[in-house]
């Protein structure tokens, strides 16, 4: 009986690869320039990949929709390009799902920023709809770019990396797990729980875009300035670009070692002009960092070093196994410049374990009572340094929720050139 179950475990391991395999082939093979080379000096290719935006038909067969969003990635049309020519000042990249209400707030807290024409704005969805799609391609103050992560649940309802009705339930015991012959049996994570799609998306999402936005998007291959990574439920204020430039400028001159940029805070906005030009140095850390972040190419490379960590670490969130590699698998511990007046405001009350009894009508009576305080604050002409702490590497109590082997292999082919 033993040996059966070793075998059948051994065929689905080996399956899996070869799902995982083909899928990432597909995407390669849609997402690799022709000339093989990323080289955006082709002026003639890049106008060839530029021409069209792909048309999403959203009440179609989850095929045609999977094939549009390789479309979509291998093309990235990039919109409003004609009327904002010239090389991006300024990165952003916002992770969506499917909040409408939450991303139009960003937008028009964007569409507001100082020298926002100068921005190119990318969205990384991972819900795919005519609503969504709308508010995003509606944007006019600036160029956007629309990529589509390949492995959303919703492209795989029934199967990996969906939820697979063969998979083991969550709250199964391992024992009972291997006598029913459920697919995942012999990978539980640490605390005894089978995989749950939900709960996994994210930390892929994340990682797929970090690599995919440095590695594959054509429009920022000759970029060489810190991406700012955002989520749909949040709101920049009005200096967001300027304090932004002060940042660096003050990185530049004041801590080169600083390996990151935290433009925001959880802090409540209670005393923002005091703080307005005020930052510190320390160590990266989950709770306070993991918003509003300006992250490096060399910043990048360090982490994708890390793809096999981060990959297999049992922690179904991107910002805790970031923190668990500074200072372990990313020798020296990541070292954060922060803002003290957030620049981000975190407006959702709603997301991956709260989606019942949302109020989004909340979040811009928060906005609203934050630049209420924040008004008398912004565009500080100068920075102030007020602490700097020692960076440590803090690790914590693992969250569990990824144990499954199988998202471990399709974690670590996204960085993978096949």
């Amino acid at each position: 009986m033993r040996f059966r179950l070793v075998k059948k475990n051994l065929l689905v391991l080996l399956g899996v690869s070869f799902v995982v395999w083909t899928l990432l082939v597909s995407t390669r093979v849609l997402s690799v320039p022709e000339n093989g080379t990323g080289d955006v000096g082709n002026q003639a290719y890049q106008d060839t990949r530029l021409s069209e935006t792909v048309k999403f038909d959203f009440s179609g067969s989850l095929s045609e929709l999977t094939q549009s969003v390789y479309n979509a990635n291998y093309k990235q049309h990039v919109l409003n390009v004609k009327q904002f020519p010239g090389e991006p000042q300024l990165v952003l990249v916002v992770q969506i799902h499917n909040r409408p209400e939450y991303l139009q707030l960003l937008i028009k807290s964007l569409e507001k920023a100082a020298d926002v024409s100068s921005f190119l704005l990318i969205f990384s969805h991972d819900y795919f709809s005519a609503e969504v799609n709308a508010i995003v391609q509606g944007i006019t103050f600036c160029k956007v770019l629309q990529i589509y992560f390949p492995f959303s649940t919703q492209l795989y309802p029934t199967e990996f990396p969906g939820q697979d009705p063969r998979d083991c339930p969550r709250d199964i015991s391992k024992d009972s797990a291997l006598k029913t012959g459920c697919l995942n049996a012999e990978h539980p994570d640490s605390y005894g729980h089978y995989r749950e799609a939900s709960i996994t998306q994210t930390k892929h999402h994340w990682w797929w875009k970090l690599h995919f936005v440095w590695e594959r998007v054509q429009a920022i291959q000759g970029y060489n300035g810190f991406v700012i990574f955002l989520e749909e439920d949040n709101y920049v204020l009005p200096d967001f670009f300027h304090f932004y430039k002060s940042m660096v400028e003050f990185r530049r001159n004041t801590c080169p070692d600083c390996d990151l940029l935290a433009l925001g805070n959880h802090n409540d906005f209670t005393g923002f002009p005091t703080l307005s030009n005020k930052v510190l140095t320390t160590g990266w850390m989950s709770t306070k960092h993991n918003i509003g972040m300006a992250i490096s190419r060399e910043l990048y490379y360090k982490m994708m070093g890390c793809s096999k960590e981060f990959c297999t670490y049992d922690d179904y969130n991107w910002d805790w196994t970031l923190q668990h590699l500074s200072g372990a698998c990313i020798s020296k511990p990541i070292k954060v410049l922060v803002a003290q007046g957030s620049r981000v405001l975190h407006t959702g009350d709603c997301g991956l374990h709260q989606k019942q009894n949302c109020r989004p009508e909340w979040a811009l009576q928060k906005v609203e009572e934050a630049l209420g305080k924040a008004k008398d604050g912004l565009f500080p002409p100068s920075l102030v340094l007020t602490a700097s702490e020692a960076a440590q590497h803090k690790d914590h109590m693992k969250n569990g929720g990824w144990g499954d082997v199988r998202d471990h292999v399709l974690c670590n082919n996204y960085a993978k050139r096949l």
